[in-house]
C-alpha cells in the first residue's frame, strides 16, 4: 500500500519478507507510541516564540525534502512543510521522489547534500538502507526531521531532530466509534487488520479492537483476518462473506483493501454490511456520498503533519530541544462532512466526482 498516512506498504513488505523488522512498539492503554516505545506529544504543544522565528529568519537556513513516493498525501505533507518554511523565511532548495526505491532513496539523499541544505525532512523507506543513506547528512551537521519511520541506530537528539505521524490509537478508536454509532452498537463484524509488523497500522488495528472490546459490549468480532496483500483482499472478503453472510461491519485497515471487500460486497449483493477505513480514496468517498456501505473513513491532517515537520526543523537549527515523537490528531469523515474533511485533511478540494456525488 501507499496509505495517505504515508505508510509505504511495499518498503514494509520488502522489509518484512528479508527479516528486517522496526522495533515493536511498547503498548500503552489508549495511547499512541513510537517505534521505541517512545511517547507521544501532541503536535499543538510545538511552539516557536517570535525571538525564535526572528532567529530562524536570520539564519540563512535552507530545507530540502526527500519523500518516499509522489501522492496526494505527500503533496499535501509539501504544502503545509512549505508554508511554514515560507513564514520562517527558509527557502526549500531540492525536492526528491524515490518512487518506492530504498537505493533511489539513498542517491537522492547524495543529490540533495549537493544544495547544502540546514534540514532534510522525510519518510526513509527501508530501516538498514536508510541509516547507511542519512549517515552523510547527519556527519554534515543537517537536522533532519522524519515521517513514520526511523532509519536503524538512529539516536533522537543526536541522529534526527523528531519523528512526526498521525495520532495511531485516535485513529483506531475513531473507526470503532464510527463503525458502532452506524449499526446501532451492536451486532456481529470483522476486524480486517495489516498482517506485518509495523507499529504506525499494528496501533490503528489494535486500537479499533480495544476499543471494540471495552466500549461495546453489544458488538461482537466474528471474524480476524488479516491482510498481508491488498490486491488479495477481494477474493479474502469473498470467501469471509461466504461463511458469514450476515455481517453487520466490517473494518478495514486502510483504503485499498478497502475497495477490494466494497467490490465483494457490491458482487454479493450485499447492501447490509456497513465498511469503515482509514484514509481518504476517491471511490470509497463515492460510495460514502451515494449511501453504500462505506459509513465513515478516518484520515490524518496531511497538510497540518507538514508543518509540524516543518516545525520541528526550525527546533533543530536554533539548537531547541524537540520531543522526540509527535503526533497529529485525526478527524472522522462522512458523507455529511467530506468536502471540509478533504480540505482539512489534504488542503485541495475533494475529487469533482465526490463533489458531484453530493449535489
Amino acid at each position: 500500500m501507499q496509505t495517505k498516512t504515508g505508510v509505504p506498504w511495499l518498503a514494509v513488505a520488502c522489509v518484512a519478507a528479508a527479516g528486517l523488522i522496526w522495533p515493536a512498539a511498547i503498548a500503552r492503554a489508549g495511547e499512541t507510541v513510537g517505534p521505541g516505545g517512545e511517547k507521544a506529544t501532541p503536535a499543538s504543544a510545538l511552539t516557536l516564540t517570535d525571538d525564535e522565528v526572528a532567529k530562524l529568519k536570520a539564519g540563512k537556513f535552507t530545507a530540502a525534502m526527500a519523500w518516499h513516493t509522489s501522492s496526494d498525501f505527500v503533496n499535501a505533507v509539501t504544502a503545509g512543510a512549505t508554508d511554514e518554511f515560507n513564514r520562517l523565511a527558509i527557502p526549500v532548495v531540492a525536492q526528491t521522489d524515490a518512487g518506492f526505491s530504498a537505493a533511489k532513496q539513498m542517491n537522492d539523499i547524495q543529490t540533495i547534500l549537493a544544495k547544502k541544505p540546514s534540514a532534510i525532512l522525510a519518510l526513509p523507506l527501508d530501516p538498514v538502507t536508510s541509516a547507511e543513506a542519512f549517515k552523510p547528512a547527519v556527519a554534515a551537521g543537517v537536522k533532519i526531521v522524519l515521517l513514520s519511520n526511523k532509519p536503524n541506530g538512529f539516536v533522537q537528539g543526536k541522529d534526527y531532530v523528531a519523528i512526526v505521524t498521525d495520532d495511531l490509537f485516535q485513529m483506531g478508536k475513531r473507526a470503532a466509534d464510527a463503525l458502532a454509532a452506524a449499526i446501532g452498537k451492536k451486532g456481529k463484524i470483522a476486524w480486517m487488520y495489516h498482517d506485518a509488523h509495523y507499529y504506525v497500522t499494528n496501533q490503528r488495528d489494535n486500537a479499533f479492537k480495544a476499543t471494540i472490546e471495552a466500549d461495546y459490549p453489544d458488538i461482537h468480532i466474528v471474524v480476524q483476518q488479516g491482510i498481508a496483500d491488498p490486491a488479495r483482499t477481494q477474493d479474502i472478503a469473498q470467501a469471509m462473506l461466504l461463511k458469514h453472510p450476515d455481517l453487520d461491519g466490517i473494518y478495514v485497515p486502510w483504503a485499498e483493501p478497502a475497495e477490494g471487500v466494497l467490490a465483494a460486497l457490491r458482487a454479493a449483493g450485499n447492501k447490509h454490511a456497513k465498511i469503515v477505513t482509514l484514509d481518504l480514496s476517491e471511490p470509497i468517498a463515492l460510495d460514502m456520498v451515494r449511501g453504500g456501505n462505506v459509513v465513515a473513513i478516518v484520515a490524518d491532517k496531511a497538510y497540518e503533519i507538514g508543518r509540524t515537520m516543518a516545525t520541528a526543523a526550525g527546533y533543530g537549527l536554533i539548537d531547541k530541544a524537540a520531543p522526540p515523537f509527535i503526533v497529529v490528531p485525526a478527524l472522522t469523515v462522512t458523507k455529511d462532512n467530506v468536502a471540509q474533511g478533504w480540505q482539512e485533511s489534504l488542503h485541495r478540494e475533494a475529487p469533482k466526482a465526490v463533489l458531484d456525488a453530493l449535489k
